[in-house]
């Protein structure tokens, strides 16, 4: 998702009313004109589920509330009636309220033309200061003799390289630099691309796996499968990369599916849920009693960088973050000697 603004008002559109606008097909339902904007600024997939799911919970909020009209006459007043009920009726969390309040930012500045005004009275849930969940190395070590073999060599990726896991699912051969030991990252969180560390100990590993991938890819070629999904840009500009090769998933799922976009049966990747689902039952049998998912793998790896003495400004680069504050959070977990405080009982 995009970066929540901590401004409700016209500062926070102020850069979208900058920037060129898109008029939809005015025919067409609502839910295709947010569909054709979303494809036209190339927002992600899950972006326009999520804005779409929103809209659609405000305008049967009102419909329930007796004060059913069109989405152009409901303005400030009732996008804060709406984010208010949320926070004190559902007791929805501030990253919620947040999502919420992006998909109706957009609703009416990009899709209706109509930006909305100062958000005047909205309750607004206040976010609790949190600290990531991180194993330690020898808990790490443990979770991967717990895990099955077929999920242990994609989440010691995730660990040693410090991937989100979509940008490990979504993975190409190509993108994978086994000589120089290094990933490269198209299109992650924000859109953005960065180069992160391939581990030396996942080398041979990786190319054993991706020799096993290629032969994979050539059953489907033998096959006559489609080709996979290819980002929009791509897929113009190279409407045959989908059967290639070096486009082919690092983690691709062992069967074909239908893909809802297109309607064609053809090849995906390896599904978020399986890893996760993995790392649930994984920690207890590795004797982790904490809460951990496929993330915390993330925020370990962050965590053991800094400890090892990493400077922070490395580790923003590898992570991907825009502001430095964020990677900043990794400094109120690490266990440096030499700059903790020594318990007295331990004296």
């Amino acid at each position: 998702m995009k970066k929540n603004s901590d401004v409700f008002g016209p500062q926070a559109q102020r850069s979208r009313r900058d920037r060129l606008l898109f008029t939809p097909d005015r025919s067409k339902r609502l839910q295709d004109q947010v569909h054709e904007v979303c494809r036209f600024f190339h927002y992600a997939r899950r972006t326009e589920e999520a804005y779409w799911g929103w809209i659609e919970r405000f305008l049967r909020f009102h419909r329930a509330q007796g004060s059913w009209q069109r989405p152009e006459s409901l303005r400030e007043e009732a996008v804060v009636a709406f984010l208010s009920s949320l926070a004190t009726d559902r007791g929805v969390s501030a990253s919620t309220q947040n999502q919420a309040l992006n998909g109706l930012v957009f609703l009416y500045a990009e899709v209706l033309h109509q930006p909305l005004g100062e958000l005047v009275g909205l309750a607004r849930v206040q976010r609790p200061a949190r600290l990531p969940t991180v194993l330690s190395r020898p808990e790490i070590a443990r979770l991967w003799v717990a895990l099955p073999e077929e999920v242990r060599l994609p989440l010691q990726l995730q660990y040693g390289a410090g991937l989100r896991v979509l940008e490990l699912l979504r993975m190409r051969i190509k993108d994978l630099d086994l000589d120089r030991g290094q990933i490269l990252i198209w299109d992650g969180k924000g859109q953005k691309h960065r180069v992160t560390v391939l581990p030396v100990s996942l080398r041979e590993p990786l190319r054993e796996h991706l020799k096993r991938v290629r032969e994979l890819h050539e059953v489907d070629r033998r096959a006559g499968r489609p080709g996979v999904w290819l980002p929009d840009g791509v897929r113009l500009k190279l409407p045959r990369a989908g059967v290639e090769c070096p486009w082919f998933w690092v983690f691709p799922a062992p069967r074909c599916a239908l893909d809802p976009e297109s309607g064609v049966v053809k090849r995906g990747h390896l599904r978020e849920d399986v890893l996760q689902r993995a790392i649930r039952e994984g920690a207890p049998r590795a004797g982790v009693a904490k809460r951990v998912t496929t993330h915390s793998l993330r925020h370990s790896f962050a965590t053991h960088l800094l400890e090892s003495g990493t400077d922070i400004r490395t580790l923003q680069e590898l992570l991907g973050h825009s502001n430095v504050t964020t990677t900043e959070i990794y400094t109120h977990v690490t266990q440096v000697p030499g700059i903790g405080v020594r318990s007295p009982l331990d004296g």
